[in-house]
């Protein structure tokens, strides 16, 4: 008679990644690594379940027709600075700041 094998269990570090799960899933693994994960996964029913949930985001993802976005909303998109560093001109501290102000006597 055969035993039944009793599910390894795993620290919280070995577990895949949500990274790793990702790559996997899209095929961008090289074989080393894959056959890791592919190891890893016939073992961990919680890392093959995270798999299977991003196979199926990826399948819903690949279905969904295309997405649209206003005009509006890419000409406001468009008027973000592009670095992160990049100070806002004077002009449009001085509307916020009137703004602000529009809406305190509008309150009173």
């Amino acid at each position: 008679m055969t035993q039944a094998r009793k599910p390894r269990r795993f620290s919280s570090t070995e577990h895949l990644a949500s990274e790793a799960v990702a790559a996997y899933v899209d095929g961008e693994l090289r074989m080393p690594a894959y056959l890791r994960a592919a190891d890893h996964l016939s073992e961990c029913p919680e890392c093959a379940a995270e798999v299977e949930a991003q196979q199926q985001a990826r399948k819903a993802l690949r279905g969904a027709g295309e997405m649209s976005m206003p005009h509006s909303l890419l000409g406001l998109l468009s008027q973000i600075p592009s670095c992160a560093g990049e100070d806002r001109p004077s002009h449009t501290k001085r509307t916020f700041m009137s703004a602000v102000a529009d809406v305190r006597r509008r309150r009173r």
